[in-house]
């Protein structure tokens, strides 16, 4: 599901594409079941944003069950910036909950089913296109960067050295959520031998990307800069962070649009093993 994590930048806030699509397909649902509840005289509005809160705690739960290891305390369970989701738990606690008020409200069932349907006609026909033609597996782009000493490089040639998969960061010094996942990033650089990581910082000059390194004491290998921010247009990252998982062929497997935990990092680099 690339395509749906690819980011786009709506002022100074980045979405993903399926974020955007969710928030599209909700609010049909919430026009839908305005619209046929007015006729019916019972309303669907608060039924259906609990169903949504439930959702998104169900596919929370879900995730933080299955990677309880990686957080390491309370308040980190409930930090949602880094988009622990799990995509199925929020779908069955969604559709449990839809269910349960489709029997207990005979009322609501006109009205809420009408939403729910059109709420799902919206999502699909937005956001299947976009998986059928996605292009699965996508190379890795042969963009043209630099290293801090200033010699030229390209992703393909770092992964044809290194013989692994790959993780790609696209990030800049002045991105709040760039900023809190690097110690993340150094850890798991210093603990995953099997994996390489790359960091391609975006539009900023050596010195500036030198002087944070150093106020930050982050110990990183492969810095890399991108001063065109020519590589977050090939690969359709608009806003930061965003983080690409490269198998060892040098396939694109997986995107990370926002900021990454231990936990959404390690989920990132199963699908790499």
């Amino acid at each position: 599901m690339q395509a749906l994590n690819q980011s786009v930048a709506v002022g100074p806030m980045g979405f993903s594409i399926g974020q955007l699509l969710i928030i599209l397909a909700f609010g049909v649902a919430l026009l839908t079941g305005a619209l046929i509840g007015r006729r019916h005289r019972t309303p669907t509005a608060d039924t259906l944003f609990n169903l949504l809160l439930i959702a998104l705690i169900g596919a929370r739960l879900v995730f933080v069950a299955r990677y309880w290891s990686s957080y390491d305390g309370f308040l980190s369970l409930l930090d949602i910036r880094d988009g622990g989701f799990d995509p199925l738990g929020g779908l069955l606690a969604g559709l449990g909950y839809a269910a349960w008020r489709l029997w207990r409200s005979p009322r609501q069932r006109v009205p809420l089913g009408g939403a729910l349907l059109a709420g799902l006609l919206a999502w699909g026909l937005t956001a299947g296109p976009l998986l059928l033609m996605e292009d699965r597996g996508r190379p890795l782009p042969d963009t043209p960067l630099t290293t801090l000493a200033g010699d030229p490089i390209d992703l393909p040639s770092l992964a044809e050295d290194q013989g692994q998969p790959l993780v790609v960061n696209l990030w800049a010094t002045w991105c709040p959520p760039c900023r809190r996942e690097m110690p993340v990033f150094e850890q798991a650089q210093d603990e995953a031998s099997d994996i390489t990581f790359a960091f391609v910082n975006q539009g900023e000059d050596v010195a500036l990307v030198n002087r944070f390194l150093d106020e930050q004491s982050l110990e990183l290998g492969n810095v890399l800069l991108d001063a065109r921010t020519a590589l977050g247009d090939v690969t359709g990252a608009m806003a930061m962070p965003t983080t690409l998982f490269y198998d060892a062929e040098g396939r694109l497997v997986d995107t990370h649009f926002g900021e990454l935990s231990h936990a959404t990092l390690r989920q990132g680099l199963e699908r790499l093993r």
